[in-house]
């Protein structure tokens, strides 16, 4: 039987008040609020299970369950947006059922990675989280989404990352790294959506670190 994990933004507030909405309601404010996270992240928590247990019986380790669960979910991000249920094309009549498809679409479409390559970690950042993170890094500055993706998913040290970026040409000190590092989590703060940062960062923001730790 598979273990499915459990999310604690389910009993958010924001996300409980957001239960008397149809399917089609939340997808339509999804699309018509891109700003907002509350909506992606109320159909992820409707639907995590069914997800989940699609996946988790395909999957040969909990860990690979949880990779490919993560990037079906990120799948479902992206095609979403112009997702339209009235259209022939689509073949589901209801959103339940295309996500049925599309988390089938995205077993069979996807070669299992070896456990021992995997970086992502459920427990430090669901799905939802990951998805507008990642959003938040494609929309900061070039040269800050490098240094904190070094920093903060590869654990690289600044000492570490300006001798690399000075053999590329950057004539960056490990104290302009330091700064680009404190710099870049902001920026991805800053380009997060209030409601993410209120469901997954209740903390002081400004201080947390290894922002990108589960990316």
């Amino acid at each position: 039987m598979v273990q499915i994990p459990s999310f604690p933004e389910a009993n958010h507030p924001l996300i409980q008040s957001l239960n008397h909405y149809s399917d089609l309601d939340m997808l339509t404010l999804f699309q018509r609020y891109p700003e907002q996270g509350k909506y992606f992240t109320g159909l992820f928590c409707r639907y995590a299970p069914i997800v989940y247990s699609l996946i988790g019986n395909s999957a040969r380790s909990p860990v690979q369950a949880d990779y490919i669960f993560a990037l079906t979910w990120r799948h479902i991000f992206h095609e979403m947006r112009g997702l339209n249920l009235r259209d022939e094309n689509t073949n589901a009549d209801t959103l339940q059922n295309w996500l049925i498809n599309t988390t089938a679409m995205c077993i069979n479409g996807t070669e299992m990675p070896p456990v021992e390559s995997i970086n992502y970690d459920i427990n430090e950042a669901t799905p939802p989280l990951w998805c507008y993170l990642e959003q938040a890094l494609e929309l900061i500055p070039p040269l800050a989404r490098l240094i904190l993706v070094m920093a903060d998913n590869y654990h690289w040290s600044p000492t570490r990352i300006s001798a690399y970026l000075q053999a590329e040409g950057e004539n960056l000190s490990t104290e302009d790294v330091e700064y680009w590092i404190q710099q870049g989590r902001q920026f991805v703060i800053n380009e997060l959506p209030q409601d993410i940062c209120e469901l997954y960062f209740p903390e002081s923001l400004e201080s947390r670190e290894d922002l990108l730790d589960a990316v």
